[in-house]
């Protein structure tokens, strides 16, 4: 009898804890895109972004585990089900919900454009002819290329490294989403003062977190906590947190 309770006991921690395990989930997260993804002195993921996928998981009870991954694999990696979701200020497009499933959006920006300080421009027209670098794979290159500007379209691996091109006169400008703009131009130590946030563009763009198709499961879950951390107040302390007053 007391055998059997034992087994009994036994059995159900082991489904119980295999039902835990199962509520864990990976998180993919390119940490170059300062202040939302980025990564601190002992490497490891900090920023709005990332704080705010785990504001998530908890309001939504659930697990993650952050990882920095490059952002030129981090949508093939969650495709294959390396990655459960991709937390890396990604916008909702067209073209990306015909291979993925996206949560309600969370955050709205626009895109940017940083010239040397004291230049100036009023529309994209004006960079005809003018090397203009953005991150590859991201939307602020997907502007560039619609608008058919005329402008010399340099794509780098990381926004940083086009930022230092520009600091260093080997760009002309740099175009990304609104708040990394406003964090070189106004916090990073080593450009701020540099670099002007010139002209944002007037259509907004909204992020949202990336899973597999077919995972309706875990987005019905994010979109619970998305939710919960609006309704909480969580989501404004972080803005006010990473991007100041205003935002």
């Amino acid at each position: 009898m007391y055998r059997s309770i034992a087994l009994a006991f036994l059995a159900a921690v082991m489904l119980a804890s295999a039902a835990m395990a199962a509520e864990s989930y990976t998180v993919a997260s390119d940490c170059t895109w300062p202040p939302m993804e980025y990564l601190d002195d002992n490497k490891q993921p900090i920023g709005f972004g990332v704080e705010y996928i785990k504001e998530v998981a908890r309001e939504a009870g659930i697990d993650v585990d952050v990882q920095n991954i490059a952002w030129d694999g981090i949508f093939g990696g969650v495709a294959t089900g390396k990655y459960d979701i991709v937390s890396s200020s990604t916008t909702i497009t067209p073209e990306r919900k015909q291979q993925f499933d996206f949560t309600d959006p969370y955050y709205e920006v626009l895109q940017a454009v940083i010239l040397p300080a004291g230049q100036e421009i009023k529309s994209l027209s004006e960079l005809r002819g003018k090397k203009v670098g953005g991150q590859i794979g991201t939307t602020g290159i997907f502007v560039m290329r619609k608008a058919d500007v005329g402008a010399d379209i340099k794509e780098y691996d990381d926004v940083g490294l086009a930022i230092q091109d520009l600091v260093g006169g080997r760009l002309d400008a740099v175009i990304c989403d609104d708040p990394v703009a406003m964090y070189y131009v106004n916090k990073k130590p080593d450009t701020a003062g540099k670099i002007n946030l010139s002209f944002k563009t007037g259509e907004p763009e909204y992020y949202g977190f990336t899973v597999a198709k077919g995972r309706q499961d875990l987005v019905d879950k994010l979109n619970q906590g998305i939710k919960k951390v609006k309704e909480s107040g969580k989501e404004a302390e972080l803005i006010r947190k990473w991007m100041g007053e205003g935002k």
